[in-house]
């Protein structure tokens, strides 16, 4: 059996670019052979600063978030990455193991620390590391991963290589990446050309899991589009992003393809379009916002699924972290 790891910040509200591109294919993900283990990065979140109490509410936000979208703590294993020691032991290592040359050319760590580069934080530099020994903690071989993420994992593979040639045993075994073609790339609603961001400092910009029906309607109202009509087909598209951006929305939660959509709104207006749109997207997101809130309304519950998960985690991580430590060089715990 092969095992597959992801795992997603718990910072912020969860935003609908998230579920289509991400948790809705974790739960499809529970339905065949590998085992799946979710986690709730809390460490990765810490690269820059969080409020505390924050966090900790965050975390239980987005647990409950995941278990409504349609995780199972019985199929899979769900937890957060603070609770295992494995993930962190492991992450020293492979800080010992990377090059600064390899660090450097992140483009996510260029992006993210821009100009401020002697002012970020040193987590936020080796941020890669500790995101391959996530995954290698586990001897996962599979890693759902967007584009963005690619270069993080071919590191994770670069790192894992290094450590087996310098130790002399194939110990860690190659990663691949898992892109689901079914994933739904979602833009920003102000800029089409931008994926929508939980960090995006316009609340407008995305549609959140937990936003009410009225708030939906709202931002689908004031999203970004152009004056033209939708056309009869997806070419016409290609050089209007918002318009694009929305008729991608509109199929991936009415579970159309996006021809189907330009069939039933060539021609109109984006006003009657934005309508059906409001209307299809609280449809779908209102039961899962429903049942986030009553996850969250039995917290002492919420952390016992966390804790459990925790615990099945460092079965797993455990040994291998261990093994991976003995052969470093280090005396047994």
């Amino acid at each position: 059996m092969a095992r597959i790891f992801s795992g997603i910040q718990p910072t912020g509200i969860a935003t609908l670019g998230n579920y289509l591109g991400a948790l809705r294919n974790w739960v499809a993900l529970q339905d065949g052979e590998d085992e799946c283990a979710f986690c709730l990065v809390d460490l990765h979140a810490i690269t820059v600063w969080q409020d505390p109490e924050a966090l900790r509410q965050q975390t239980r936000q987005m647990a409950a978030l995941l278990l409504a979208c349609g995780i199972s703590p019985e199929r899979s294993i769900l937890f957060h990455q603070s609770g295992v020691s494995a993930h962190t032991r492991l992450a020293w290592i492979f800080n010992c193991v990377a090059r600064m040359g390899w660090l450097k050319r992140m483009t996510q760590f260029k992006d993210k620390a821009g100009k401020n580069q002697e002012e970020v934080s040193t987590g936020l530099f080796v941020y890669p590391n500790l995101m391959a020994a996530d995954i290698h903690a586990y001897h996962a071989t599979k890693v759902p991963v967007g584009d963005d993420q690619l270069q993080h994992l071919e590191l994770a593979n670069d790192i894992a290589e290094k450590f087996n040639h310098d130790y002399g045993v194939p110990f860690f075994p190659r990663i691949e990446p898992l892109v689901l073609k079914e994933s739904a790339r979602v833009m920003s609603l102000r800029d089409g050309t931008k994926k929508m961001s939980k960090s995006d400092p316009s609340d407008f910009s995305r549609i959140n899991m937990t936003d009410s029906a009225d708030i939906i309607a709202s931002k689908i109202r004031k999203a970004k589009t152009d004056p033209a009509p939708l056309p009869e087909r997806m070419e016409e598209l290609a050089e209007r992003p918002e318009a694009r951006n929305l008729v991608g929305i509109f199929a991936a939660v009415t579970g159309q393809a996006q021809q189907q959509v330009l069939g039933q709104f060539a021609g109109s207006g984006f006003g009657p379009f934005k309508e059906k749109l409001a209307e299809a997207l609280v449809v779908h997101i209102g039961p899962i916002s429903q049942r986030t809130r009553e996850y969250l309304d039995d917290v002492p519950a919420l952390d016992r699924v966390l804790r459990d998960g925790a615990a099945r985690a460092e079965a797993i991580a455990g040994p291998i972290v261990a093994e991976a430590e003995r052969l470093v060089g280090f005396l047994p715990r």
